[in-house]
């Protein structure tokens, strides 16, 4: 008989508690017998009994990994780092499907520089014999394109998909004639030699770089100058300019240390992205981006990303700067410090000049989640931020937030609503009048309302969708007050959820978010800020929108009780039918007669009140 998954999940941990308290690798296989994932443990029993145990601390990708495992294996080491060692081994020898794992894509760029009249440059992956000259081989495509486009636009060099001299005088020239980015050949106002000449001098800055192209063109400059040819001196002059504005434009992502990478992680509600960018005698030479599927808790993924890129790099620089902490950094910097031969420093800034790069990289991480979730940069990356600051393991995708609007103690309401990733999703808020909290007890209303909130949850959980849908945080309009009055309701439901309070400064203006330990400050320039503000100016509207509106119906319905025959009963019945009250002063006495819950005499001393008794005998006698 075949097991359930409950039972195949309880005889894994029953084996995993068997197991020794020592370092060592773990296989994970499923029913193929194909490995799906490989771990490390300082004490094997302790972390591998922990996927078999309780889900609740267990991000999406551990509960599919899980879910598949069928068998596991497990290799013993003398110490957690040789684990790690062996980890890594067999992760490249095995690939398997759980681990992140990254493709080695670094072949070898070129430069081209085309055999032909008019040359073209242009950056290429391969160097074919095919007659044509071809400059490198450098290991960065990013690095080869930057020079490429840096090499057209200093010396003018057209970057189109026309073929000169074919299609000289064919058309107008392009925006980058005008931008003062090409000198147009297309125009038919260069001469071949001009043009030759700025082919070479640009073949001389991608050999040479910008400081040996400087002097060359300096010397050039001046013995024009001597010989008084001054239309093209200046020609030069410009170019040596265009050579400075690129360098100062570099110098926005140069860094005061000779030699280091920099690694940021961005997540997205159902995809997440690494971005390393690589820097040589203090400027970016290099950048990678590796997007991927949700990767989970943020330190575990940092540290499996570390090993991998490090496995398939060769060049490991002395110092490396996270985003944020790794998992088993002490063991990474040996590991990296082993394979380099020297020491290389693992760091997190919290300020500075390294803070700001980190920051400025995981900006570019999130862009490139944006690009494949279809949301903003903005919105990717405050759910991100927002994420880190709670220590939550992922962004949180689906967001509610709670606020009450009660005027002293009257008409006492809430108000719900629902971010999901990122943007208000209003066909999932709610309203909630107040049923069992008499007077102004903010306290209570919230409790109250939470409990509704999850009873409805236990009624339509199998629907997944609305009431019947957990959110991934609770945002409470308020302190720590509301906090403590909440957390007990989660706790009486079993639900893990987190939960925050949105605390407003003087001017009711968003300060702080708070929680069991204490208030969590956000920046006002940062996106998480914004995020949080849009959210507590959206939930405070809405509760209040809900409060002014029964308000009102109250202020109506008490204009209509003071008509003899009408109570408070009857006045709901007629304002529910009715809908608004210009309706019902604008309704005939029949139709007064035919609402629900009316008698013709209440309906004629209703209509009397609204049109004076000489509107009503006329009516009376038409009828």
């Amino acid at each position: 008989m075949e097991q359930t998954p409950d039972q195949k999940k309880k005889e894994l941990r029953k084996k995993a508690m068997k197991l020794p308290l020592s370092p060592g690798v773990y296989l994970m296989h499923d029913r193929s017998g194909k490995i799906i994932y490989i771990g490390k443990a300082k004490a094997l029993k302790n972390r591998v009994s922990q996927y078999f145990g309780s889900e609740k601390n267990h991000d999406d990708k551990v509960r599919q990994m899980v879910a598949h495992v069928d068998w596991f294996e497990y290799i013993l080491t003398d110490s957690e780092f040789e684990a790690l060692v062996l980890e890594c081994s067999l992760i490249k020898q095995h690939t398997p499907k759980y681990n992140i794992l990254l493709k080695d894509d670094k072949g070898y760029h070129y430069i081209k520089v085309t055999n032909e009249e008019w040359p073209r440059i242009s950056q290429s992956k391969q160097a074919p014999d095919d007659g044509n000259t071809y400059i490198g081989p450098y290991v960065s495509s990013w690095a080869t394109k930057e020079s490429v486009d840096e090499a057209l636009k200093i010396f003018c060099l057209p970057s189109c998909n026309r073929h000169f001299p074919r299609d000289i005088g064919k058309g107008r020239p392009c925006l980058n004639f005008f931008i003062k980015q090409c000198c147009a050949p297309c125009r038919g106002k260069i001469s071949k030699e001009e043009y030759l000449e700025s082919v070479n001098e640009a073949i001389d800055f991608l050999k040479g770089g910008s400081s040996e192209s400087v002097r060359k063109l300096t010397e050039k400059m001046n013995r024009a100058a001597e010989n008084l040819e001054f239309e093209y001196a200046a020609r030069i002059r410009d170019r040596l300019s265009a050579i400075r504005r690129m360098g100062d434009r570099q110098k926005v992502v140069a860094i005061s240390v000779p030699e280091q990478d920099v690694v940021a992680l961005a997540q997205g509600p159902t995809a997440c992205c690494f971005q390393v960018f690589r820097f040589q005698d203090g400027r970016l030479c290099d950048r990678e981006s590796f997007p991927m599927g949700r990767c989970g808790e943020p330190e575990s993924a940092r540290r499996e990303f570390l090993e991998r890129y490090y496995t398939i790099r060769d060049r490991i620089p002395p110092r490396v700067t996270l985003d944020g902490p790794a998992e088993s950094m002490d063991l990474l910097e040996r590991w990296l410090t082993e394979k380099r031969g020297s020491r290389v420093l693992l760091s997190v800034p919290q300020k500075g000049e390294q803070a700001k790069l980190a920051e400025m990289v995981r900006q570019n991480a999130a862009e490139a989640v944006a690009q494949t979730t279809g949301r903003t940069v903005k919105e990717t990356s405050a759910l991100d931020e927002l994420g880190r600051k709670l220590g939550l393991s992922e962004p949180p995708k689906y967001i509610e937030s709670y606020d009450i609007s009660n005027l002293q103690g009257g008409e006492n309401v809430a108000g719900m609503i629902v971010f999901e990733n990122g943007r208000p999703l209003k066909s999932a808020y709610r309203k909630f009048k107040i049923k069992t909290v008499e007077g102004q007890d903010d306290y209570a209303s919230m409790r109250e309302t939470l409990e509704r909130r999850f009873e409805e949850y236990e009624l339509h959980k199998e629907e997944g969708e609305g009431f019947g849908r957990l959110p991934d945080l609770i945002l409470l309009d308020g302190g720590k007050g509301q906090v403590g009055a909440v957390k007990p309701v989660l706790e009486e439901h079993h639900l893990e959820i987190p939960l925050f309070g949105m605390v407003k400064d003087s001017s009711h203006r968003t300060r702080a978010i708070t929680g069991d330990g204490g208030e969590i400050s956000i920046s006002s320039n940062r996106a998480a800020f914004t995020l949080v503000s849009s959210i507590q100016d959206e939930v405070h509207r809405w509760a209040i929108g809900y409060h002014r509106q029964l308000r009102k119906k109250h202020s109506i319905s008490s204009a209509l009780t003071t008509v003899e025959g009408i109570g408070e009963k009857r006045a709901k019945a007629l304002l529910r039918y009715f809908r608004t009250m210009t309706a019902i002063r604008e309704a005939e006495l029949s139709q007064l007669e035919q609402a629900p819950g009316m008698t013709k005499p209440a309906a004629q001393k209703l209509y009397q009140a609204i049109h004076g008794a000489e509107n009503l005998d006329e009516k009376s006698q038409k009828s």
